[in-house]
């Protein structure tokens, strides 16, 4: 079984959607204040960390659209875990003429841009990033897919205030993971999907080690 980690590495401070704060990661406890409290060599580090929950590579459940839908405390594991998976290759504006042609039925649909290579630059926020048109979200909704995910900095158009492909797929209860990164490493199809949040009550999202598993 071979694994490929989809998630981005998390820093102090790092940025991942402009206008949002990088996490403050901080010590609760040191190894050396922590001498205090156990027997003599042996010592423990406790660790902080700060930030708003759309951080890194993260899920969103249909709560961070809709006041009355499930949160983090909500999402079923058959909805993020070992997905059957299918890798779509598009750039630009994605909508139905680019996933026409694959089975999403059941699937993690995985939109690969190639966008994560600007992680970590003012390019990466830019708003010329690809993202899912509202067609090519109602596509995937009514061709059932199970999740979808990009390794862009959003899967809306970020020019305008409307979010569809949000509205759409979080209204069909489909969650959405942004921020992936290497899915240039993924086939097409053959690979299994993971990205589990915590499972935190009165939170719509939070960040994922997203990952893929290939036999």
């Amino acid at each position: 079984m071979r694994r490929f980690d989809l998630s981005h590495v998390l820093e102090h401070q790092t940025t991942t959607y402009p206008g949002l704060p990088g996490p403050d990661i901080g010590e609760h406890l040191s190894f050396a204040d922590s001498a205090e409290h156990y027997a003599p060599g042996a010592e423990f580090a406790i660790g902080t960390v700060n930030m708003v929950a759309n951080t890194g590579t993260y899920i969103d459940t249909p709560a961070h659209r809709y006041r009355d839908r499930h949160d983090l405390s909500g999402l079923l594991l058959q909805r993020c875990t070992q997905l059957p998976t299918v890798v779509v290759d598009g750039v630009g504006a994605i909508g139905p003429e680019t996933l026409a042609g694959h089975d999403v039925a059941g699937y993690a649909v995985l939109l690969r841009t190639g966008w994560d290579r600007h992680w970590r630059t003012a390019r990466y926020g830019e708003a010329d990033h690809p993202h899912i048109t509202e067609a090519g979200a109602r596509w995937l909704v009514e061709h059932g897919a199970t999740l979808v995910g990009i390794d862009s900095v959003n899967i809306d158009d970020t020019s305008t205030g409307e979010r569809p492909a949000h509205t759409v797929l979080l209204a069909a209860g489909i969650p959405i993971v942004e921020h992936l990164t290497g899915l240039d490493a993924l086939p097409h199809t053959g690979a299994f999907f993971t990205a589990a949040p915590p499972r935190f009550r009165g939170l719509a999202m939070f960040p994922v080690r997203a990952f893929a598993t290939l036999p």
